[in-house]
C-alpha cells in the first residue's frame, strides 16, 4: 500500500514548545523525502486520549483513501501497551493501543457496536489490525518515552513507501477501546460530552448531528446552564 507522495497526518498532544514534532517528521522523511506530512493538531491536551481520538476522528474522512493517520496520545509509553496499525476502508491508523482510535473504530460497526463499547472488542467487519511488532522497522535504540519518533513514525515512513500492513507484525484480532456509550434519546432527553472545547471557546460536543433538529422547547444544558433552542450554521459554510 502507499505511495512515495503518500500523505501522513500527525495528531498529538506534543505541542510547539519542544523538538518532538519536528523529530517525527525528520524521521518520516529520512525514510520518504516525498511523503507529504499533515498536521492535524499536536495541542491535545497532555495525555488526554480521548479528546486526541475525538479530533482525529472529525478530521480523517476529509482526508483521501489510503492515507495514513498517526496518533500519538500515549501516557502509557514505556508499559506493556502495543502499538497497533489499523487498516480501514478510508485510511490506515498507526497508533498505541490505548483507546486512542475509539472514535474511528466505531465508524466502520456500521451502527451495530458492541455493547456499550469499552475495554477490548473486535476488529471491525472490513477492517484489519496488526501489533506493531516487529522490531526491524523500528529506529534503535528505542527511547521508553518517546515511542512517537522511534516505533510510530518510521513504521508509518515505511507504509508509505508500500510495505504491506501484515508486515509490521502479529495480526490483532481485538484493540483496545475508551468507554463509548451510544447517544440516543431516552425519555426526552439526550446526554453527550462535551469532547473538546476550540480556540475560539466552542464547545464541540460527540453527540452526531443527525441526532438533533432545530425545534421548539429544545433546551441545552451544560454544567447548570441552559440554552434555549438550536440554531443551524452549517449552511453558512463551516459546521
Amino acid at each position: 500500500m502507499g505511495s512515495n507522495g503518500a500523505i501522513i497526518t500527525l495528531t498529538t498532544d506534543f505541542g510547539a514548545a519542544d523538538p518532538y514534532v519536528g523529530l517525527i517528521k525528520g524521521v518520516v522523511l529520512g525514510i520518504n523525502p516525498q511523503a507529504s506530512i499533515i498536521d492535524l493538531t499536536h495541542e491535545a491536551r497532555p495525555q488526554n486520549v480521548r479528546q486526541g481520538g475525538f479530533l482525529l476522528w472529525k478530521s480523517y474522512r476529509y482526508f483521501p483513501k489510503g492515507t495514513i493517520h498517526v496518533a500519538v496520545v500515549d501516557p502509557g509509553v514505556g508499559s506493556s501497551r502495543r502499538g497497533v496499525v489499523v487498516e480501514t476502508p478510508r485510511g490506515v491508523f498507526v497508533a498505541p493501543d490505548n483507546g486512542v482510535l475509539s472514535y474511528v473504530i466505531k465508524d466502520f460497526f456500521d451502527g451495530e457496536l458492541p455493547g456499550a463499547m469499552a475495554g477490548l472488542i473486535p476488529v471491525p467487519p472490513g477492517c484489519r489490525a496488526f501489533h506493531i511488532t516487529n522490531r526491524s522497522l523500528w529506529l534503535e535504540p528505542v527511547s521508553a518515552t518517546f515511542h512517537g519518533r522511534d516505533v510510530f513514525a518510521p513504521v508509518a515512513a515505511r507504509l508509505s513507501l508500500g510495505i504491506a500492513v501484515s508486515e509490521v507484525g502479529e495480526g490483532a484480532e481485538s484493540l483496545s477501546c475508551l468507554r463509548m456509550e451510544p447517544r440516543l434519546w431516552e425519555g426526552g432527553r439526550l446526554r453527550g460530552r462535551v469532547a473538546h472545547v476550540d480556540r475560539f471557546g466552542n464547545l464541540i460536543t460527540d453527540i452526531e448531528a443527525a441526532l438533533l433538529r432545530p425545534s421548539v422547547g429544545l433546551r441545552v444544558e451544560v454544567k447548570g446552564k441552559e440554552i434555549r433552542g438550536l440554531k443551524d450554521f452549517t449552511r453558512r459554510g463551516r459546521g
